[in-house]
């Protein structure tokens, strides 16, 4: 019996869903624009792929949503989603990891991977994958300037890929480090992760699960 799984990726300014059945990569829908219109998109987009692949949500067999670090808004819409719909299919939730997913954009025959999300201010969001995306270093928030890298950096190639990079080039000028112009995570690149999570029996507690911030919501004060 094939394996429909819904993947919802909402971390970043990219709004995408993606379908995979056992484990291949089926069809996506994305949209990135400058201001985040999840809220707007993100149902319209399930719809309409379910539709256009010929698909009920009863067909589905799980439902995956990229988990965090990224947009504390961005990953509330995609989690309350996801939950949503996993509660009413009553099917599993999977977790996918957004920096792991960006790093999966990128092959590499040797050195290091280090998916790059803006953080706000001089932070970011990173974590260092190897050539065969091995997590060599966990998920930090990391204060953008070369010490958290040199030892990478030292070491062998690395390609920084994120919505990071602009600003991560201003002020790493390491001549090891290279610079994708991918920007954000994809719906597309989760289909591998949430395939090898639904197999192993990797879910989430639906009523519990909630988005890896990483940092505290900052939200505007009020004048």
């Amino acid at each position: 019996m094939s394996k429909l799984i819904l993947n919802i990726e909402t971390a970043t300014k990219n709004c995408a869903v993606s379908l995979s059945k056992n484990g291949q990569f089926t069809d996506q829908i994305s949209y990135a624009g400058e201001g985040y219109s999840h809220a707007e998109k993100l149902h319209v987009f399930i719809d309409e792929i379910l539709k256009r692949n010929n698909y009920l949500p009863t067909d589905l067999a799980a439902i995956a949503v990229s988990k965090g670090p990224g947009s504390y808004t961005g990953l509330r819409i995609g989690v309350s989603a996801a939950k949503a719909l996993a509660y009413a299919l009553d099917i599993p939730l999977i977790s996918v990891s957004t920096l792991e997913s960006l790093a999966y954009q990128i092959q590499v025959d040797d050195g290091f991977i280090i998916p790059i999300l803006d953080a706000r201010r001089m932070e970011v969001y990173s974590a260092v994958f190897d050539a065969k995306y091995q997590l060599v270093r966990e998920t930090k928030a990391d204060l953008l300037d070369e010490k958290p890298f040199n030892a990478y950096l030292s070491e062998n190639k690395v390609i920084f890929i994120g919505d990071a990079v602009p600003k991560t080039k201003e002020v790493i000028q390491h001549p090891n480090a290279v610079f994708s112009d991918i920007k954000y995570p994809s719906a597309k690149e989760m289909t591998v992760l949430s395939y090898r999570k639904f197999q192993d029996n990797d879910f989430e507690d639906v009523a519990y699960f909630e988005p890896f911030y990483l940092k505290d919501f900052i939200g505007t004060k009020k004048i």
